[in-house]
């Protein structure tokens, strides 16, 4: 606490506290009266921010350049309360808001939807490398009657720079860093008819190192592994997009845009020594700390992902009304090769799970709504939402087949095991919309909004080997949700409101490939639909002519049938086809969830303060307690007390019949929290800026990102993080115009490093041969002495350059 205070105040005193969102971050501000306009469109339609009833986080264009935020995930730096996460496989990424835990490997629609000018995206496809990008928009609370998806957390827009029709631009930006980190991306914009027609250009390349994680296995060279021995991880991503601009006549606009991502990388997993947080653990052969970036494996995960996004767009304006249409098509392809021995139980030799997904979706929206208020008094939307999408899955997981140690314990064979999932059509959603608002007078405003929405997931089944099983039996499903709100403005600068509204998810399946499945796992991987009930209030403000803005937001948000996902695998009694035959083995697996009843109470504030035109600082916080009340989830229970056990090695075959008989997993009545990030995260936010001549300023900026104690997996005793910030540093010299921009900047300035992430020891299953004919095996496990463990990134210098010439 006394390095924390330290940084803290330090901080505080070089650059004080600023925050991303304040009116000043907005291009275009008056600089004379402190005003600025910073312009949403979180209710469709453009509006000053702080007219909006609601929480809105708004990153403009000038932010992410100024804090040079390359990648889509520090975005939650900026956001507190926001977590963004890309699992290492290249396909479970995902976003959560407002104290609840989201994993897309459970197979449930988000809680937090994603959008891309205004269509509907996947996270994994967004959660990357950041280019050309003119503002992104954070709206919290439940979402679904003004467009899109219903989601219960919120919704993250990302808008594209848009091409000029009358002017020609480009703009240009290059990093690199200490951690062999390069980042090149640029735009250029062109009116191919000027005022009619226009094009944007826009391109990436991203080099890296990744999570920095290097194995301390030495690359053999006898040894031949599937995925090579590599010395350094590495991640590369060259991506590219093109968007047209078409405004023939006044009424008349359309757009459409084309994306492409193309992402390698190569990387391990960071372990630590299990000791050093049980200290009656055994010892481990060479001691790993978290803050040295190391691993046990031998052979590295291979992950290669290909993005394809098309949107499109048409808007007609007529007699002060304005007709929509917007759709997407987004494909993915995703190939992944992963160690799978993550115990590391034998030397040169590594087996793995071989991976291929590929999932195509389409979304069309059409919206009504008015330009000119109807009655003088009336704002409408009314529209209709299409969405259908399909993956496709096919594993071949290989399972080590071992002699007994009396004849070696050498490698008998290496069982391969097909696994692929086939569905009956593709999942859909159908829905109507709509809202209306009320102004009365020029202080009231009252709106309420409906969605009524229809769901249909295809049966599925999941073939195995040449066997098939049944996945899910398919559902159709169908809900009504509401938004209902209400606010005053005493006057321009002070407005208080109030607001509730539902949200509805259908229940997921999620993956999981044990063959035979017990009533109990089946309640784990076939969950109910999901309702929630959010309530909120707020204070929005502006004082001392505009400088100050302070905001205010409490909420109370009830889930039934919240869709939990454990995180770190359990131990469950599995079976496996070896020589043809069906032998019980050791599983572990984090595919489990449950169905639960989830509360969340939170406070969400922002103060911001343009001090004078040279010097602005400002801070927010948020505060988000989800608690999960008298919960039945998967656990490690071999003692039976329903209680989950901390286990330092893996069970056996025979103590998992014992312990769980026919249920083949145990479960644990739980209250705990409901996400494992710190309920209380803030960010501040600084800027210093001084003229040395007319064609050049001098800066410095300061970023504070602190998160409170944490539980990570409430089940785990031993994870537990206490309060920690992060300082990221920024000075150079600028065009007080923008056309330049020379920037040296320092991330994570005092090279704090805590693991967010502590499992149990890693164990690797296999089976054995078992005589006397060894047409037998058995299934067996190997513990290590090492956990795996997720930290942040350690301390970065580097120095970034921008440039930009006509239109931006």
């Amino acid at each position: 606490m006394t390095k924390l205070r330290t940084i803290a105040l330090s901080g505080a005193s070089l650059l004080s506290m600023t925050v991303f969102t304040p009116a000043w971050a907005q291009a275009g501000a008056n600089e004379d009266d402190g005003s600025s306009e910073i312009i949403v469109n979180a209710r469709r339609r453009d509006e000053r921010l702080q007219d909006v009833p609601a929480v809105v986080n708004v990153v403009p264009a000038e932010t992410l350049e100024k804090l040079n935020l390359q990648d889509a995930k520090e975005l939650q730096n900026l956001v507190p309360g926001l977590q963004l996460r890309s699992e290492s496989n290249g396909i479970g990424s995902s976003g959560q808001l407002r104290g609840i835990q989201y994993d897309i490997n459970s197979s449930a629609l988000p809680s937090v939807a994603f959008y891309l000018n205004d269509a509907p995206i996947g996270a994994n496809a967004i959660l990357g490398q950041m280019f050309d990008i003119g503002q992104i928009e954070v709206l919290r609370g439940p979402q679904g009657t003004l467009r899109g998806l219903s989601v219960p957390s919120g919704s993250i827009t990302y808008t594209t720079r848009k091409p000029s029709l009358t002017d020609v631009g480009m703009v240009a930006s290059l990093s690199y860093s200490d951690a062999h980190h390069g980042n090149i991306n640029g735009a250029f914009s062109i009116p191919i008819i000027k005022d009619v027609l226009a094009v944007r250009l826009a391109g990436l390349y991203d080099k890296g190192r990744g999570s920095l994680v290097e194995s301390i296995v030495p690359i053999s060279t006898t040894a031949t592994f599937a995925n090579p021995q590599i010395e350094h991880p590495f991640s590369e991503t060259r991506a590219g997009r093109v968007l047209a601009l078409f405004q023939p006549t006044d009424w008349l606009k359309m757009e459409a845009m084309y994306q492409t991502q193309d992402v390698k990388s190569a990387g391990f997993d960071q372990y630590a020594s299990f000791s050093l947080v049980s200290p009656g653990a055994a010892a481990s052969p060479v001691t790993i700390r978290p803050d040295e970036y190391l691993s046990i494996q031998e052979s590295p995960r291979a992950v290669h992902s290909t993005f394809k996004t098309y949107n499109w767009r048409a808007e007609v304006r007529l007699a002060g009304q304005k007709l929509i249409y917007q759709g997407a098509h987004n494909s993915f392809v995703n190939n992944s090769k992963t160690n799978q021995d993550v115990a590391n139980f034998r030397s040169n030799f590594d087996f793995y799970q071989t991976n291929f997904t590929q999932s195509v979706d389409n979304s069309h929206e059409l919206r009504l709504q008015n330009e000119e208020r109807v009655a003088g008094m009336f704002d409408y939307i009314i529209g209709y939402y299409h969405t259908n999408a399909a993956t496709d899955i096919a594993l071949i997981q290989e399972t080590p087949v071992m002699l007994p140690s009396f004849l070696g314990g050498g490698l008998a064979s290496l069982a391969q095991t097909p696994i692929t999932r086939s569905r009956d059509g593709k999942n859909t959603e159908n829905a109507f919309f709509g809202n209306l608002t009320a102004n009365i007078g020029d202080k009231l405003q009252v709106s309420a909004g409906a969605r009524h929405l229809k769901t249909r997931s295809p049966r599925t089944l999941l073939n195995i080997g040449s066997n098939s099983i049944l996945f899910d039996a398919g559902r159709t499903d169908s809900a009504w949700i509401y938004t209902g709100s209400i606010n005053y403005k005493f006057n321009s600068d002070l407005m208080v409101y109030a607001n509730t509204g539902t949200s509805f998810r259908a229940g997921p399946s999620i993956f999981n490939s044990a063959i035979v499945k017990s009533a109990l796992q089946s309640s784990f991987l076939n969950l109910g639909n999901e309702k929630s009930t959010s309530y909120e209030v707020g204070m929005k403000s502006q004082w001392l002519n505009n400088r100050l803005t302070f905001n205010v937001a409490l909420y109370h948000q009830k889930f039934d049938n919240f869709p939990y996902k454990i995180t770190n695998g359990v131990y469950f009694l599995d079976y496996a086809f070896v020589n043809n035959a069906l032998v019980p083995s050791v599983g572990n697996s984090a595919q489990f969830g449950a169905a639960v009843p989830v509360t969340v109470k939170g406070i969400e504030a922002e103060l911001s303060w343009r001090a004078s035109d040279r010097f602005n600082f400002g801070i927010v916080a948020s505060y988000s307690d989800g608690q999960i009340k008298n919960g039945t989830i998967p656990c490690n229970d071999l003692n039976g007390d329903h209680v989950p056990d901390t286990l330092a090695t893996a069970p056996t075959v025979a103590q998992l019949q014992t312990a769980y008989g026919a249920n083949n997993i145990g479960s644990c009545n739980v209250s705990q929290r409901s996400a494992y990030q710190s309920p209380f995260t803030a960010t501040a936010q600084a800027e210093y800026k001084f003229p040395v001549s007319d064609k050049a300023e001098v800066f410095a900026r300061g970023l504070f990102t602190y998160s409170g104690k944490s539980q990570s997996d409430p089940t785990l005793a031993f994870d537990d993080l206490d309060g920690y910030g992060l300082v990221n540093m920024f000075a150079g010299v600028r065009d007080p115009d923008g056309g330049w921009e020379l920037n040296l900047f320092v991330r994570n300035l005092f090279d704090t490093v805590r693991a967010t992430r502590f499992t149990a020891p890693q164990a690797t299953s296999y089976q054995e041969l078992q005589p006397p004919t060894f047409r037998t095996t058995a299934g067996k496990s190997f513990t290590s002495t090492y956990s795996q463990v997720t930290t942040n990134l350690p301390r970065e210098f580097g120095i970034n350059l921008r440039f930009a010439l006509g239109s931006r």
